[in-house]
C-alpha cells in the first residue's frame, strides 16, 4: 500500500487521529477531509485543522451543513441534551447517515485527487450501537461507491474491532500517543485533550486510557 494514496476522514479527535498516523505509515501519499456540519463546536473544525496543517496533510474541509438540517440531534443542537440511549434506543448524539453521506463524498473527492484508498475510524467494538458504525455497512458501501462511480476503492478501517484500549495501544505503537492524548477533541463539550470528564465520549476514552496504562486489554 505504500504506494498508494489515501483520502482519511478526519474530525479531529482520538479516533481519526488516530487513523491518520495509520494512514501516513501506510500509504506513500495521504489527505485528509473533515466535514462542516454546523456541529455542535466548531473548534473539532479548527482541531482538525491545526492537525492537518502540523502534520503537513493536505485538508479538505466540505460544507455538509444539508445534514444539520435534516438530522437534529445533541451534537448540532445545543438544546439537545446529550444522553446514552434507553430500553433499546440509540444515544442523542446518533446523526442519520451521517458515515453514509461523509465516506460518499470522501468517495467524489478521492475520484478527483486520484485516491483509491479511503480511511474512517468507525469501530463496532465501542460504538454506542451506532448503525453506520458496523462492519456489514462499510463492506456494503464499498461494493456501492465501486460500482456508482465504477472505481475500485478499499475502505480501510483501522479500528473496527479494536476497543478504546486497543486504540490507545496502536497510538502507543505509532509513537503517537501523547500527541493523540494532547491535541485531540472528543468531547463533547467541546475541551480538547483530556476534556471535561463527565459526558459519554469522555468516559468511554478515560477508561481505555486507564485500561491500556494498566495492561488490561
Amino acid at each position: 500500500m505504500k504506494n498508494d494514496k489515501a483520502i482519511v476522514v478526519f474530525s479531529g479527535g482520538q479516533d481519526s487521529t488516530t487513523c491518520l498516523f495509520w494512514a501516513i505509515k501506510n500509504f506513500k501519499e495521504v489527505e485528509a477531509v473533515t466535514f462542516d456540519y454546523n456541529q455542535r463546536h466548531s473548534l473539532e473544525i479548527e482541531c482538525a485543522k491545526n492537525i492537518a496543517n502540523e502534520l503537513g496533510v493536505r485538508h479538505h474541509i466540505l460544507d455538509m451543513s444539508l445534514l444539520n438540517q435534516l438530522a437534529p440531534n445533541a451534537l448540532t443542537r445545543s438544546d439537545i441534551e446529550v444522553k446514552e440511549g434507553e430500553e433499546g434506543e440509540l444515544p442523542s448524539t446518533f446523526v442519520p447517515g451521517r458515515n453514509l453521506l461523509f465516506l460518499t463524498f470522501a468517495g467524489v473527492l478521492a475520484r478527483q485527487v486520484g485516491a483509491k484508498h479511503l480511511v474512517t475510524g468507525v469501530c463496532e467494538t465501542d460504538f454506542s450501537g451506532y448503525p453506520d458504525c458496523r462492519d456489514i455497512f462499510i463492506k456494503s458501501l464499498n461494493v456501492t461507491l465501486n460500482l456508482s462511480m465504477d472505481e475500485q476503492f478499499v475502505i480501510h478501517t483501522p479500528l473496527m474491532w479494536l476497543n478504546k484500549a486497543e486504540t490507545w495501544a496502536l497510538a502507543d505503537e505509532l509513537g503517537k500517543l501523547e500527541y493523540v492524548r494532547e491535541n485531540t477533541l472528543t468531547c463533547y463539550n467541546g475541551v480538547i485533550s483530556d476534556g471535561c470528564g463527565e459526558c459519554p465520549a469522555c468516559v468511554l476514552r478515560k477508561r481505555g486510557l486507564d485500561d491500556f496504562t494498566n495492561g488490561r486489554f
